[in-house]
């Protein structure tokens, strides 16, 4: 038996693209070779990425054949992988894919001027517009006619072969685009002896397009210049403790970094040493800097800003949150929004129709109705031009482009122009309870006092006690202290029963902090009143810890999954924008739900529900319209996979595989920039299709009955696709309030 040849995977950047039809091109194109599968090029971020049998059909013949298309290979992949090395599992596969598609940028910002003088685009541009002015002045002059034609012959070639040859390309693919359309308008103006308006037909085209793979390659190195926040280089401990500078690609997970005040962190890690204040706004756009400790989570690219850090490596160089960050807006790129998707499949039927209209205008007026050839095919020809579906076709990419760029730089991850454009449109917005709108830990809530020893104190002892103990509510416990400025003692005599609590000597006494079962277990009697308010503490959701010594109970600290500060915020802003079907689920018991619901004015929950029971909920709310949820990606995965649109905190990085959203940071109030980015985006869209249809429609009639020319035709054209580029770039300024 035959064994099937394991397919390789190869990844590269493809340079020349000029919009999404040139993409569609490279891809048809590379279609047609034997063994390939999953061809998958992206205008937005010029890479392609395929699949291919090399037993078929050599890496080599894959890029002869895309420079055979007109197009450039900008970036090849240094590394071709084995489908079957990296396939052991879905899983693994996914991983690797993940590795292999991030790479760090290796461009900078280019500067206006610097674009239009090296790119090839740029040149034929300033080339096609020096003759097109030397031709004018010529012929204003009165020179001779050939000595105008040469210069505008001049533009012509130089910024209308690479239009040709996009144009023949796609006529040999059997395909019908915007190149071909504006090829057959040049050639056919030049044969009426319409030179200049040839030459500027073929500029402004030119200029047009140049102008949006302009835009596209800001907005491309604004969230490819992510990868450039992390530094080259990182100091690690080696050998006897050395510190060693090494680049980050040989670090390894489980080593030592040493990070002082004014480095950035090389990799994301875990503080083992250390404290300081470190700016994570590149990665959580919060401008606030947050304090670290020993146990404390650090990401890559970060500031540190006040003290000397010891952090141990959790994720390597193609790891980390900021490469997952990258991949994500690839990824979130390369999907296609439902619009879009109608515009491709618009533009796909309405070119063929617009030629075969053009040749009928062309035709059937001179040939039934004995009208003069020339003025009709002008006409077509202007008709041509106008019907160039360039501007339709931009429209949605450049908005979403811009919009993910925008909520990229937000800290709002969208993972593709599909959750873009539902976010708005949600009726229904579900919440998992822990972790999400709680911190999924516990707080101190009250220290109660039984009145033989101060609030404070009580606290006092308790902390002293615990301070040695790595448990939450102990953790917890001794925080309340801290923030109380209370200073703590050094307890004798430390004893702990397990699941029970500790006891020691502090102040020539012996105290006990833990639950009923300690005190029971010690002959510590209750009382009546004690009993009473350990069941109203419980009946509260909250979790009693018992501080008491021989002589019975002191004081009793209660504890519960404290709220998100920002939770509140969060639902009043969703309100505001008229989202008012909130809803809590919880697997937490009911009493605990309906405390956490009123303090955030919620006024509809579900408690005491297993993952199956979330997702139901999740089918009764569709009956509303569409639903969002919102989990922390672990463990409300069934109610997140049923959601419309899924939004995920905490947990980045199982977030960043399994949501539609995620919010880097956990910030809840970014879910109401996210729905907001999603209505004026969708808005921005619809303002763009429908301005580019009614342009077209008016300007064919006009151009159909003689009324503009050809320049005014290609004037019109380009200007609708700058207005609409323009339109949609406003939204890489949306900005979080």
């Amino acid at each position: 038996m035959t064994q099937t040849p394991s397919l390789k995977t190869l990844q590269t950047k493809i340079g020349g693209m000029d919009c999404g039809n040139c993409a569609k091109t490279v891809a048809a194109g590379l279609q047609k070779l034997p063994g390939l599968t999953e061809v998958n090029v992206v205008f937005a971020t010029e890479s392609l990425r395929l699949n291919y049998d090399p037993q078929q059909v050599t890496e080599k013949a894959i890029f002869d054949r895309i420079q055979t298309l007109g197009y450039t290979i900008e970036q090849p992949s240094a590394a071709v992988s084995s489908k079957e090395d990296c396939c052991s599992g879905e899983h693994h596969h996914e991983h690797h894919h993940q590795h292999s598609t991030v790479q760090k940028a290796q461009k900078t910002n280019p500067t206006n001027w610097e674009f239009w003088l090296r790119n090839r685009r740029g040149q034929s541009v300033i080339l096609a517009g020096i003759g097109l002015i030397l031709g004018l002045l010529t012929q204003h002059l009165a020179l001779t006619i050939w000595i105008s034609r040469a210069f505008y012959g001049i533009g012509i070639i130089v910024a209308g072969f690479p239009i040709a040859r996009a144009g023949l390309m796609e006529l040999r693919l059997r395909r019908a685009d915007m190149n071909l359309l504006m090829t057959i308008s040049v050639i056919g103006a030049v044969a009426l002896g319409d030179w200049f308006e040839a030459a500027l037909v073929v500029f402004l085209f030119s200029l047009g397009t140049t102008l949006q793979t302009f835009t596209f390659s800001r907005t491309r190195h604004a969230i490819a210049s992510l990868m450039d926040i992390t530094p080259p280089t990182a100091t690690v401990k080696r050998d006897n403790n050395d510190e060693v500078t090494v680049r980050v690609e040989e670090i390894q997970i489980g080593e030592i970094l040493t990070i002082r005040p004014g480095q950035r962190v090389a990799l994301d890690g875990i503080v083992v040493s250390g404290n300081s204040a470190i700016d994570q706004s590149p990665i959580t756009g919060e401008s606030i800097p947050e304090d670290k400790e020993t146990g404390d989570r650090v990401f890559a690219g970060t500031l540190n800003q006040t003290g000397f850090l010891e952090v141990k490596v959790t994720h390597t160089a193609n790891d980390t949150t900021v490469a997952k960050i990258v991949h994500l807006v690839e990824s979130a790129q390369s999907s296609r929004a439902p619009t879009q998707q109608w515009v491709d499949k618009f533009a796909e039927i309405y070119t063929p129709i617009v030629i075969v209209s053009a040749i009928a205008l062309t035709l059937i007026p001179p040939l039934i109705f004995g009208q003069p050839f020339s003025v009709w095919c002008y006409r077509a020809l202007v008709m041509l031009v106008i019907a160039c579906p360039c501007a339709l076709v931009i429209s949605t990419p450049v908005s979403i482009v811009s919009a993910i760029g925008a909520a990229t730089s937000q800290g709002v991850l969208f993972k593709g122009g599909n959750g873009l454009e539902n976010a708005g449109k949600i009726k229904s917005l579900a919440f998992d309870k822990t972790g999400t709108l709680t911190e999924g830990k516990p707080v101190v809530q009250k220290v109660y006092d039984l009145g033989e020893l101060s609030a404070s104190t009580v606290l006092l002892i308790a902390a002293s006690l615990e301070q040695k103990s790595e448990h939450p509510l102990a953790k917890a416990i001794i925080t309340k202290a801290k923030e109380a400025g209370i200073e703590l003692e050094t307890p004798e005599n430390f004893t702990a029963y397990p699941g029970k609590g500790i006891a020691a000597n502090f102040a020539n006494n012996l105290y006990l902090v833990g639950n009923r079962r300690l005190f029971a277990d010690q002959n510590i009697e209750l009382s009546q009143s004690a009993v009473s308010l350990l069941d109203d503490i419980e009946k509260l959701g909250q979790t009693p810890v018992l501080v008491g010594s021989s002589r019975g109970l002191l004081g009793v600290i209660a504890l519960a999954d404290g709220l998100r500060l920002e939770a509140a915020e969060a639902l009043h802003l969703l309100k505001q924008m008229g989202l008012n079907n909130l809803v809590m689920l919880t697997g937490d018991r009911t009493f605990v739900a309906q405390q956490i619901a009123q303090q955030l004015n919620l006024s509809e929950y579900k408690a005491e529900l297993l993952p199956e029971n979330k997702l139901q909920q999740i089918q009764e709310l569709r009956k509303f319209g569409a639903v969002g949820m919102v989990g922390d990606g672990i463990n409300d995965a069934p109610a997140l996979a049923a959601a419309d649109i899924s939004f995920a905190v905490g947990g980045i990085d199982i977030a960043l595989e399994t949501a539609d959203v995620v919010l880097v940071g956990s910030d809840l109030r970014k879910l109401a920039y996210a729905v907001d980015l999603s209505r004026r985006t969708v808005a921005v869209i619809q303002q763009n299709v429908i301005f580019s249809l009614v342009t077209k429609a008016l300007f064919l009639l006009l151009g159909t009955f003689g009324f503009v020319g050809l320049a005014i035709a290609v004037v019109a054209d380009t200007g609708t696709s700058l207005i609409v580029t323009a339109n949609g770039m406003r939204l890489f300024r949306s900005k979080l309030n």
